[in-house]
């Protein structure tokens, strides 16, 4: 009996938490998989369609208009996140006089909720009287008349990357700086004594030292940037028109319409983009390293 306790004992220990994400998120899973074969309003029967569902989405303009919104908000985000995290953490580590106070202050909107930030930013890139356009006109770099339509149809998809990038770069920054403090020392005084300037060693000592730390940042950066949607939503509720449409706020908007089969038809394409996406990430740092 002891034999059997300790052979599987491990096995013990983990069964609960399989069985909670077994339930949870594989059953899950498996039903948006069946609901989205199905044409069904989320209240009334499912009634099988097959692939009727995909082949529509694949024939739906506002699909490609949210799949491109949300490559360009990928692509902007995870890039800028990652190259002003590391700079900043770069910058803390070097135990300037306030660093501290800076690290804080960067860190600060993580604490926040971001449905705070999003109205809070929505009210400042308001076209009419937001405190951006009203800025801008006091200082003279727009006419009294004039408007910038921040969230508009031009603008709106980097706006909200710019509103996301305020939201989560403290985290890239603290993520960074956690994996320079693994960095020994005596890797930057050997080459300050081969007359590395500061340039030369972050080129050739930190990059390639957080190179597994900057492949999880964007393994994160691109599953968070497929979910985003309460920026999205609380800012331009992809408006005006479908012009800022996310996957994810398509998907809502479908399933505020009834179309339970039809969201769980995006739903499913998401999940497989981000674990392609994800795949392809780590198979690229893998072969890195």
């Amino acid at each position: 009996m002891r034999s059997f306790g300790g052979r599987w004992a491990p096995y013990l220990y983990v069964a609960p938490i399989v069985i909670i994400a077994g339930v949870l998120l594989y059953f899950s899973i498996g039903f948006a998989v069946y609901a989205s074969l199905t044409d069904w309003n989320g209240l009334t029967r499912m009634e099988f369609i097959g692939l009727a569902n995909y082949t529509e989405l694949f024939q739906d303009r506002t699909f490609y208009i949210a799949l491109g919104n949300t490559v360009k908000f990928m692509l902007a985000t995870v890039t800028l996140q990652a190259v002003l995290g590391l700079l900043i953490a770069v910058i803390a580590k070097e135990r300037i006089p306030g660093s501290n106070f800076f690290k804080a202050l960067f860190f600060a909107p993580i604490a926040m909720a971001p449905a705070i930030i999003a109205t809070v930013f929505k009210y400042m890139l308001e076209a009419n009287y937001g405190a951006l356009n009203e800025t801008l006109r006091a200082v003279g770099l727009l006419g009294a008349n004039e408007t910038i339509q921040w969230l508009g149809a031009d603008l709106g998809v980097w706006s909200i990357s710019a509103i996301n990038v305020f939201s989560w770069m403290g985290f890239s920054m603290m993520v960074y700086f956690a994996g320079l403090m693994a960095i020994p020392d005596e890797l930057y005084e050997a080459a300050e004594l081969d007359g590395a300037g500061w340039w030369r060693r972050l080129f050739s000592i930190t990059i390639p030292s957080l190179r597994g730390t900057t492949s999880v940042l964007i393994t994160l950066g691109i599953v968070g940037s497929l979910k985003t949607f309460d920026t999205v939503w609380l800012t331009t509720q992809g408006g005006p028109g479908v012009s800022t449409h996310f996957l994810s706020t398509f998907l809502y908007q479908a399933r505020l319409d009834r179309e339970a089969g039809y969201s769980s038809a995006i739903g499913i394409v998401i999940l497989v983009v981000a674990f392609a996406l994800a795949v392809v990430q780590m198979r690229l740092s893998n072969r890195e390293n």
